[in-house]
């Protein structure tokens, strides 16, 4: 079992927050097979609470669920606690504060300093950050953030430390540097150190894309679990899966044949209704893309998917992508 603070995270399974991708219709979508929480898309702060336009609405859709959290990112105390005092009444059940994104447009924002992992070159500032969002909110507060800037400021341990000491209640390590990216392999050993360095649960976090890896990063960092993000792409169940291999938890049925086809069907009709055809369309191709990914797929059938915008002849092209044998390893 894993607890932050009165919340029980079971399995410790979690689904990483991926911009453009955890949004409502595909964290739905996991959590019905299963998984321990699953995270928003990044929300940035201020232009939240200034109702900046699509910012806002992400922010107020979905986060009613017991499995969900919302991620923040800022770099001003003052719009990250009001923020997290909107989320909370919005019905999010856990806050993130995200201090790993890598991203230079969030890194080297001007103004009072950056965000995201930018935040790691000065740990007073971020500290007042979280001092600021849990003071804000009776819900739990977690931390997402890496091993540091670069190689010769590896500092996570000691942000991990201070933020424990400032009523965090759960950290998440990508194992890699800003700097970084998500170049070469996550280093799952150096996690190690952040977990040495405090009490509370600490997930492991970078290329973990199925059961072998999950158990090799928990091994090497002695995490207390696992956050999964981009090996979900076109796989919404697999964080059951890797729940049920490691933990014991029920089986989930992975679809195949009619079933698959009509999981991704209706994964496409949600992200229309969620967003309007329109902008549906669009956003649904990449998600498309990635269940192709693991069909055999004839390359001419992909590219009428991805470029037709009538939703009735999506829907009725997935029949055939979808019974595409799967794709086998070359």
């Amino acid at each position: 079992m894993l607890n932050i603070g009165p919340r029980n995270l079971h399995p410790p399974v979690l689904l990483a927050p991926l911009a453009g991708i955890t949004d409502l219709p595909f964290r739905t979508l996991v959590s019905r097979f299963g998984a321990g929480l699953v995270v928003s898309e990044m929300v940035a702060s201020q232009e939240m609470v200034q109702s900046k336009p699509g910012v806002r609405e992400k922010a107020e859709l979905g986060f009613e669920a017991a499995d969900t959290s919302v991620q923040l990112a800022g770099r001003e105390a003052h719009w990250m606690a009001e923020a997290a005092r909107q989320v909370e009444g919005n019905g999010a059940k856990v806050i993130d504060i995200n201090m790993g994104c890598p991203a230079k447009k969030v890194t080297s924002a001007s103004g009072s300093g950056a965000s995201g992992s930018a935040l790691m070159k000065d740990l007073d500032h971020a500290l007042s950050l979280i001092e600021a969002v849990v003071g804000a909110v009776s819900v739990p507060v977690t931390l997402k953030t890496r091993l540091g800037w670069d190689d010769t400021n590896l500092n996570a341990p000691q942000l991990a430390r201070r933020a424990e000491g400032a009523g965090v209640r759960m950290i998440t390590i990508h194992g890699r540097t800003r700097c970084q990216f998500y170049k070469g392999y996550a280093d799952w050993a150096a996690i190690r150190a952040v977990k040495d360095a405090v009490s509370i649960p600490v997930i492991a976090n970078g290329d973990i894309t199925g059961t072998p890896t999950a158990r090799d990063a928990l091994m090497k960092s002695g995490a207390d679990g696992v956050m999964i993000g981009r090996g979900a792409q076109g796989r919404p169940w697999l964080l059951a899966q890797v729940a049920h291999e490691l933990h014991g938890t029920p089986a989930p049925q992975i679809p195949e044949g009619g079933d698959l086809t009509r999981l991704v069907q209706d994964h496409y009709d949600a992200m229309l209704s969620f967003y309007g055809s329109d902008l549906g369309i669009r956003v649904a191709r990449k998600h498309l893309g990635w269940y192709m990914d693991g069909r055999d797929t004839p390359q001419a059938l992909r590219k009428r998917i991805l470029t037709e915008r009538d939703p009735a002849n999506v829907n009725r092209l997935l029949e055939d992508a979808m019974s595409a044998p799967e794709r086998t390893a070359a």
